[in-house]
């Protein structure tokens, strides 16, 4: 991967203006169910969940779960849960915002792991879905982009933990 800026896949107003779309979606979907727990996914949720619960127009809490893959470079692995959701989540509604989903294994895994906590509800919520990775079918509830088959960082998404922070959603290619 080079030092230059990645080329830019989705801008930065289009991912505006498609979490405004997702946040008024979901906020008309619990608009009569009490407060929503959004459980970010870290490390690649982290933007996506702060402007998402920032657009909602309903009452929310924000929990975090970390997951590690392992696997070797770019290749996915075997899903192990580094940390849980600290708060009580029984009997609340929950989504869990992800930044991309694309084998499935990961949302899969989370979704098992969640629902051993007795939500009332569990939804599913991505930023970008690569369906053409996919290995293992999930329902995911909410999708702001699809996308092909492609490296992408920005808006949360990293490579080798660069490219975090960039605005917009751009594309690389692994060196691995």
């Amino acid at each position: 991967m080079s030092d230059a800026l990645p080329p830019v896949l989705i801008p930065e107003s289009d991912i505006e203006a498609r979490v405004a779309e997702l946040a008024q979606q979901i906020s008309a979907d619990y608009a009569d169910k009490g407060e929503l727990v959004l459980i970010g996914v870290l490390k690649g949720a982290f933007i996506f969940l702060a402007d998402l619960s920032r657009q909602l127009s309903i009452p929310r809490a924000i929990e975090f779960i970390a997951v590690s893959s392992y696997g070797s470079g770019s290749k996915s692995g075997a899903v192990r849960l580094v940390m849980d959701v600290r708060g009580n989540i029984e009997g609340k509604h929950v989504v869990i915002v992800e930044d991309i989903v694309d084998t499935g294994n990961t949302l899969h895994y989370l979704i098992g792991i969640l629902e051993s906590h007795g939500p009332a509800s569990i939804k599913t919520c991505t930023l970008l879905h690569k369906a053409s990775a996919t290995e293992v079918e999930v329902d995911i509830d909410y999708v702001g982009f699809a996308i092909g088959d492609e490296w992408v960082v920005g808006y949360g998404l990293d490579y080798a933990e660069q490219n975090r922070t960039l605005p917009y959603i751009g594309n690389v290619t692994p060196t691995d």
